[in-house]
């Protein structure tokens, strides 16, 4: 049995719903001279799905040569990513405000898919899965958009919003898992930590 896990995520969300669960962590970050957001960059017409799932493994490799080369002690090691799409199209981080308000009007009086995938890796053993849920906006107007990005809160999040934020006032319907919208989906997460030993 594992007393904790690391953590391979500076979202504080992420951390949050651990403890929620009840699951020790420590946090396993990059330093600056790893490219962390270079990880992040789509290839071609790639599937939404099939991205968040490569970007995760390729999290999770960066994070395992992290801890080598720290020598910290072994422990299993958590990544996971969330994207925001809308049909194959990937709604990612926004660059700008300017962006973040095309996002929110497309978003705005649509259905959009929140695809969150999570990797664990313990010794050489490694075991993942994908979350899809469903989320509706209502319409919103130009007004209404640029109060909310206005708040900043848009900025460093997938598809220029945060579920957990202001923009529930905004979301009419979600299908499927909360926590995996916010960022870590629960269920997913304990099943994946069980299978390694992991207390939940």
């Amino acid at each position: 049995m594992s007393d904790f896990i690391y953590l391979a995520s500076q979202s504080p969300r992420r951390s949050q719903l651990l403890d929620q669960i009840g699951v020790a962590h420590k946090l396993l970050l990059a330093s600056p001279e790893e490219d962390a957001e270079s990880l992040e960059e789509v290839r071609g017409a790639e599937a939404p799905a099939r991205y968040v799932a490569r970007v995760t493994g390729l999290k999770l490799d960066a994070a395992v040569q992290r801890l080598k080369r720290q020598d910290l002690p072994a422990a299993p090691v958590l990544c996971a990513d969330t994207t925001v799409c809308m049909g194959r199209e990937i709604l990612g981080k926004p660059a700008n405000e300017v962006d973040a308000v095309r996002m929110l009007q497309r978003l705005a009086g649509e259905n959009h898919r929140v695809l969150t995938a999570v990797a664990v890796q313990k010794g050489s053993k490694r075991v993942s899965a994908v979350c899809e849920s469903w989320v509706r906006f209502a319409p919103m107007t130009p007004a209404q958009i640029k109060a909310y990005v206005a708040t900043g809160e848009p900025m460093g999040k997938a598809g220029a919003y945060g579920v957990q934020g202001r923009a529930a006032a905004h979301i009419e319907q979600i299908r499927g898992s909360y926590s995996g919208i916010m960022g870590l989906p629960l269920f997913e997460t304990a099943a994946l930590l069980r299978s390694l030993g992991v207390r939940c």
